[in-house]
């Protein structure tokens, strides 16, 4: 299984390390680096692995006839990953938490 992410999503994981440290989720910038060090492993070991689901049409924005999955990091925080998958390459366009997609779910 290949695992490539949109640049897009490339951006707002690098962006996503500052979002979390800024607003104190993560008292040390190591700690929000390596949580999303760690969301990203998990996506490239397991995608293939994880129960799809169709996304929304709300997410089509983001490509035609997406996928996703679910990452839960802890009791609050769920991480929704929306993919398309060609043969055994899956190309990840946009990676959201329940904060923040939750209601379209």
């Amino acid at each position: 299984m290949i695992v490539k992410f949109h640049k897009d999503v490339e951006d707002y994981l690098v962006d996503l390390i500052e979002i979390l440290y800024e607003k104190e989720y993560f008292g040390f910038k190591e700690s929000a680096t390596d949580y999303v060090r760690e969301l990203v492993y998990e996506i490239q070991d397991s995608l293939n692995r994880k129960h799809k689901k169709t996304a929304p049409t709300f997410f089509s924005k983001y490509d035609d006839n997406l996928q996703y999955v679910i990452y839960q990091k802890n009791r609050n925080t769920q991480w929704y990953v929306f993919f398309n998958r060609d043969g055994d390459t899956y190309c990840v366009y946009y990676i959201a938490n329940n904060h923040s997609v939750g209601q379209y779910l």
